[in-house]
């Protein structure tokens, strides 16, 4: 079949057109200071208080969900620059069965960045694939929203971009997360002061020279150009003149080889969805080059086939093994076969088949097993700061949008005369076979990079629909490979009867096959490692998240729609009631 850390969920509930221009935000946008909270017509949950809210502004507005999904990220870009943003990529799932504008939509839209280089490019030229102009891979996030605004949309561009251009301008607070998230990169640079002078825009601008503290204001008003102009000339404000000049000279100057015909030439692509269905809910994912589809649903499957018990959320040494089980299977066949479907036949259908589901389930037994008893042999011969958006609307449609740089801050280089960020999403393509990625994913040699390929991705926006076709849940996160698990369990979570705050707050756990490690949040850590201790079990370590999700879930009372922004990360959910 052709055919994702900061993340954002949209929902609106009423269609009715308010008249009006772009303006600040106004007093029917209902806040909140709480992480969840219950919205009647309209609600957005994002890990940034001002992305939420201009995502629920677009309601206001009249804009659908797409229309929001965009302005929230849009925001990200400039209130969350070290997970998101404009120099990065993302996936996005459009769900619309009826939609008043475009009718119905079933859709998925891959933004995701490509590369320029060959395949032992990093191996030849020993540069880097994490840090500098070398680890750049050709930005996707501009192209996407603007060609799943024009396709699915139906705001004007000018307002779709105002609140991210107003962010800009006022500035934002520096919260918990951002102070927590610039402490080892300030390490770092005061370490290696050569550093301070290579990524300056970095260190001076949104590291504040080391002493970034919480309750700091942070304006960008050099981004504010930036969205102008993409909000005056749509994409050539972005790939051409001044803007895509400046990409140009910032990844030359710092050991990359870009071209302005390369970030010029790159287009987003459309897929049909990924689908499958698991114990009467319908799960509608991302495709490959995303990850997060085919694992998630790999896991989701092997679980009902040995009849997981999904009806209750309250875990148990059984129930824990089970998913643990689960999960090596599919990080395993992820590492071995997934890959950008436009370059190698991907075997997705084989994954999901039932039988070979049924041979994954009955290999789970009571004990654990050496790595190379997971995943599903010779299937096809063997060769050699995230974010995300979720939307549901009044008819039934959703969207869910995950968008990344990659790293914390990226590859470091900053486009500094327009105040953004790039990627270093190269990290994520096999760039020395055999050895782990920054997250310790071991990937195959059908990740290796190539000119126009997207690098294999953890992004995983995710859309569930129950037995009478209605959204049940819209669910994405940030976190590496961690965003696989961290969605998967919030959901699962809501199925078994949680709502949407004490799904997204429950502690989680994570395994992602290799390295052969079980790592668990503070609440679960005690036990996992005691149980670990008694023998013949999984090597436990302690995390300090696994993920961070935002959700949204259909109120079972009738109520509207649970809207709940990861407390991890400290996001806050806006809505129009």
């Amino acid at each position: 079949m052709k055919h994702a850390l900061v993340f954002f969920a949209v929902l609106t509930v009423s269609s009715a057109a308010i008249v009006g221009c772009a303006q600040r935000i106004s007093a029917s946008v209902s806040s909140t200071q709480e992480w969840h909270a219950t919205f009647q017509r309209g609600a957005v949950a994002a890990d940034h208080d001002l992305a939420s809210r201009a995502g629920a502004r677009m309601l206001e507005l009249g804009g659908n969900a797409v229309d929001a999904a965009i302005a929230a990220s849009f925001t990200l870009s400039v209130v969350r620059p070290y997970s998101c943003g404009i120099g990065g990529g993302g996936f996005m799932v459009i769900h619309l069965p009826n939609d008043p504008t475009h009718g119905y939509v079933h859709s998925a839209i891959n933004y995701r960045e490509t590369a320029y280089v060959d395949a032992d490019y990093y191996q030849r030229t020993g540069k880097s694939s994490i840090i500098g102009g070398a680890a750049v891979a050709v930005p996707g996030t501009v192209a996407g929203l603007l060609y799943a605004l024009e396709h699915y949309g139906t705001l004007d561009r000018s307002v779709v971009l105002q609140p991210a251009m107003d962010a800009a301008i006022d500035g934002f607070v520096v919260d918990a997360h951002y102070e927590t998230m610039s402490q080892d990169l300030i390490k770092q640079f005061s370490e290696d002061p050569t550093m301070q002078t290579r990524f300056s825009f970095v260190w001076d601008r949104f590291l504040m020279r080391g002493r970034v503290r919480l309750g700091d204001r942070i304006t960008n008003p050099a981004q504010h150009k930036a969205l102008a102009l993409i909000a005056e000339h749509g994409l050539d404000g972005f790939i051409a003149g001044q803007v895509g000049d400046a990409i140009i000279r910032a990844i030359r100057s710092t050991d990359g080889e870009m071209t302005i015909e390369q970030l010029r030439a790159y287009r987003p692509l459309e897929y049909p969805p990924l689908v499958g269905q698991v114990d009467g809910y319908e799960w509608i994912c991302m495709p490959p080059p995303s990850s997060g589809g085919v694992t998630i649903l790999q896991t989701m499957m092997i679980l009902d086939a040995i009849n997981y018990d999904f009806d209750h959320a309250q875990m148990n040494d059984e129930k824990t093994h089970q998913l643990i089980e689960a999960l090596k299977h599919a990080f395993a066949d992820r590492s071995m076969y997934l890959a950008d479907p436009e370059f190698v036949d991907l075997p997705i259908n084989d994954l999901l088949d039932e039988s070979i589901i049924h041979e994954r389930a009955q290999m789970i037994t009571t004990g654990v097993h050496d790595p190379r008893h997971y995943g599903t042999a010779n299937l096809i011969p063997t060769d050699g700061g995230t974010s995300h958006v979720s939307v549901i609307d009044p008819f039934g449609g959703a969207v869910a949008c995950t968008e990344t740089i990659n790293l914390e801050f990226g590859s470091l280089v900053g486009v500094d005369e327009f105040g953004f960020i790039l990627n270093n999403e190269m990290d994520d393509f096999t760039t020395i076979p055999g050895q782990p990625n920054a997250f310790g994913l071991v990937q195959s040699d059908r990740n290796l990079p190539a000119p126009g390929k997207r690098p294999l991705s953890s992004m995983s926006p995710t859309i569930v629909l129950d037995e009478s076709g209605q959204i049940f849940a819209i669910a994405g996160a940030s976190g590496g490979p961690r965003i696989i698990t961290g969605t998967l369990q919030s959901i699962i979570n809501a199925m078994g009867g949680m709502n949407a705050g004490d799904a997204v707050e429950a502690p989680r756990l994570h395994h992602q096959w290799l390295p052969n490690t079980l790592f668990v949040e503070s609440e679960l850590y005690p036990s996992l490692a005691a149980r670990s201790q008694r023998g013949n079990w999984n090597q436990v370590r302690h995390a300090d998240s696994v993920g961070n999700v935002q959700l949204i879930v259909r109120d079972r009372n009738g109520n509207g729609w649970q809207a709940a922004s990861d407390p991890r990360k400290g996001g806050i959910p806006a809505g129009v009631n």
